[in-house]
């Protein structure tokens, strides 16, 4: 196997593969980045056994004297790619075992392991009609929802993202049972209705992916796994086993008390305040109180006997639904769902002091975000 293929081509290439590459596994094989060439491309692939990434290379500066099959050392491929300051690169297999790769005046010698080891990896491209979604609008999705999946492994299916599929309507929920993210989309197509649980942690390497494209996203579905298409990219995860709860049912549609608010500045005063909040024992999380006065001001407050208090007035951006409602909550869990909108308005919507509440905003009706109170003392 003899071919040279330019630096940047392929370190970029390389990086999108390193996202499959595991930190730690029982199988050595797979830190390593499968090689195809053929005569006019190449076929990389990458594996973790949760993730798997396939990209075709097909470019004019790609020069194949001899095809082949190999499989390189990732994390080594990728360092010494990275560093090299030629323009091109060039790979000859000598006894088929090791790989040399020349760069200008640099030289590098790896030994490699048998390629026939590697696991063949079965990506979704015979499944017939596939989802087509606009990029932007995946990478919002995912933005908007996948921070509210739980890390902790106790309840492994809310460590994914819910994607449900069913007459022409996507709904999208992340939750952790403190938080919830839901996004509801129209979408025409004419694929079989799903349920699914995406990992969150491959939806966020996924989006790293989408970063780069700007070509739109297709999507294959089946029972245990689900393949997303970006151009030359292959993105194939496998998915959670199990029934997502049905969370419709705890979000609140009746509100008491509904206050707007210019969503910059309340970030940066709960962020304010949040500086010296005390931390729920159980959850970790700053836990900060929110007051609705009589004169329609609103009070955000920290008490912390260990280090002092803080305290801001705010004052919302519309009129107001409601009177008087006194409750705590995280203000981690209200901080991250504020960045996800884009909106320059946001709703508090409460339902009641011990309720949970729902943070949305006029601008996007498709997405909400609950977050549930902590009892106050």
């Amino acid at each position: 196997m003899i071919f040279s293929i330019d630096r940047e081509t392929l370190l970029e290439n390389l990086i999108i593969m390193q996202k499959a590459l595991p930190n730690k596994t029982s199988l050595p094989i797979l830190t390593n980045i499968k090689f195809d060439v053929k005569e006019d491309h190449i076929i990389l692939t990458s594996n973790n056994t949760d993730i798997a990434i396939q990209v075709l290379i097909e470019e004019e500066n790609l020069k194949v004297k001899k095809s082949g099959v190999v499989v390189v050392p990732g994390k080594y491929l990728i360092d010494i790619v990275r560093k090299v300051n030629s323009k091109h690169i060039e790979f000859t297999l000598i006894e088929d075992r090791i790989i040399v790769i020349k760069a200008d005046r640099s030289e590098f010698k790896l030994r490699l392991m048998d390629y026939r080891e590697y696991p063949e990896v079965d990506f979704l491209t015979n499944v017939t009609e596939p989802l087509t979604i606009d990029v932007e609008l995946l990478k919002s999705i995912i933005r908007e929802t996948s921070y509210a999946a739980s890390t902790n492994e106790k309840r492994p299916i809310l460590t994914g993202v819910n994607f449900k599929f069913n007459n022409n309507e996507l709904h999208v929920v992340a939750t952790n049972s403190y938080r919830l993210s839901q996004k509801i989309l129209k979408i025409r197509s004419n694929i079989d209705n799903f349920d699914i649980v995406i990992p969150s942690k491959s939806l966020d390497e996924l989006s790293k992916i989408l970063d780069t494209s700007l070509l739109d996203v297709q999507i294959y579905v089946s029972i245990n796994k689900i393949l997303f298409k970006i151009g030359n990219v292959l993105f194939q995860s496998s998915l959670l086993e199990g029934t997502y709860p049905n969370t419709s049912r705890i979000i609140p549609t009746d509100f008491a008390v509904v206050i707007p608010f210019n969503k910059d500045e309340l970030l940066q005063t709960v962020e304010r305040v949040s500086l010296l909040s005390p931390k729920d024992k159980e959850t970790n999380y700053n836990i900060i109180k929110f007051k609705l006065n009589n004169d329609h001001t609103v009070e955000i407050t920290s008490n912390n006997q260990e280090i002092g208090d803080a305290n801001e007035v705010i004052l919302p951006s519309g009129d107001i639904k409601g009177s008087i409602i006194n409750i705590a909550f995280s203000s981690r869990h209200l901080i991250e769902a504020l960045k996800t909108f884009n909106a320059v308005d946001v709703n508090m919507n409460f339902a009641g002091e011990i309720k949970p509440f729902v943070v949305n905003t006029n601008e996007d009706p498709t997405l909400l975000h609950l977050i549930l109170p902590v009892r106050i003392d």
